[in-house]
């Protein structure tokens, strides 16, 4: 493989101006500059990426952990993230948790001993119902910056990226009540997560304004069945006539659940959850969703954390983007 000096040598220029002109440096005109580059094309040369790191002590790589790779909100993140740190040079190494807090812990250590220089990561349903932070401060103690998205951990000091939870579950149930829907239920299965409580109290919210309406809620666990909690709670339930999701398959079984009952969707009930544009093709009537912009998540989140390592912001206070959801009207509502 041909080096800087070898490419310098045949240039009969310094190493330095070699290296220089490789990475557009305004100090080498640009007639070198041109040179230099069509020789390394020549002998398709290809910088040192270790030495690199050793001699700017900075890896240009980013750790990204999420809770589960087939969750397809957190696969569009992931998407997202690396599409952005790709245009300014970083590349990404991406653990999964499996919701663990042991994993989520060790693959902070394991990738916090020089392999990254920053992470990006949502925290896992063991971490938040546990509560546990230190292993998140300790990270940000060693130097290496963390921005949390969707699930984050607020007493860390740390970027975040969210969406609009509350408002998002309030405004869907508002939308529900201008329908004249007079028993609105509430669906989740991420109860556990900070996300699920967020958007329960979205929904709390816009129903205790109706003098005419109360709270009728599901909360369903991960050992139980789900299909069977949702049609128990319907039959329990026989005027509910609107539905909120805080997830795709709650509200895609709820859908599928009231037309096995005879139900007409929207006509006799209206059902709105937090999807993909994917998942809205799973039901029939198409669901309307609550669309939460996965790759503009990610995308926001790899340019906060490039933006700390660039030493652009290091001294800034940390900040919290909000990403605005859109209500996106399909056929299970009127």
């Amino acid at each position: 493989m041909v080096t800087l000096k070898q490419l310098a040598k045949e240039l009969n220029v310094s190493i330095s101006t070699v290296s220089k002109a490789l990475n557009n440096s305004e100090e080498i005109g640009e007639e070198t500059v041109k040179r230099v580059k069509e020789l390394a094309e020549l002998y398709n040369y290809k910088p040192n990426k270790v030495a690199l790191s050793l001699k700017q002590n900075k890896t240009k790589t980013i750790g990204v952990i999420i809770p589960d790779i087939l969750n397809h909100f957190l696969a569009k993140v992931l998407f997202g993230i690396e599409r952005e740190a790709v245009k300014y040079g970083y590349n990404i190494i991406t653990c999964i948790s499996n919701e663990s807090l042991e994993q989520e812990k060790e693959s902070l250590r394991l990738l916090a001993n020089g392999s990254v220089d920053g992470f990006i990561l949502s925290v896992a349903e063991e971490t938040q119902l546990k509560n546990e932070i230190e292993h998140f401060k300790k990270t940000i103690g060693q130097g290496l910056p963390i921005v949390m998205f969707d699930r984050v951990a607020h007493d860390v000091l740390c970027d975040k990226v969210i969406v609009d939870d509350f408002d998002a579950t309030y405004n869907a149930t508002k939308s529900l009540q201008l329908e004249k829907r007079k028993n609105m239920a509430f669906i989740s299965s991420i109860d556990g997560l900070s996300v699920g409580k967020l958007r329960e109290r979205g929904y709390n919210k816009a129903v205790l304004e109706s003098a005419h309406h109360q709270p009728l809620i599901l909360k369903i666990k991960k050992k139980d069945d789900q299909q069977k909690k949702i049609m128990a709670f319907f039959k329990k339930n026989p005027t509910i006539d609107g539905v909120v999701a805080a997830d795709s398959s709650s509200a895609i079984i709820a859908i599928n659940t009231a037309i096995k009952l005879g139900l007409h969707v929207p006509k006799d009930i209206s059902v709105i959850g937090f999807a993909s544009k994917s998942d809205s093709y799973h039901t029939i009537p198409k669901l309307t969703t609550i669309r939460q912009h996965a790759k503009e998540i990610g995308a926001y989140a790899a340019q906060m954390l490039i933006n700390r390592l660039q030493n652009k912001a290091l001294e800034e206070d940390v900040k919290t983007k909000i990403v605005k959801t859109s209500l996106v009207k399909n056929k299970s509502t009127l």
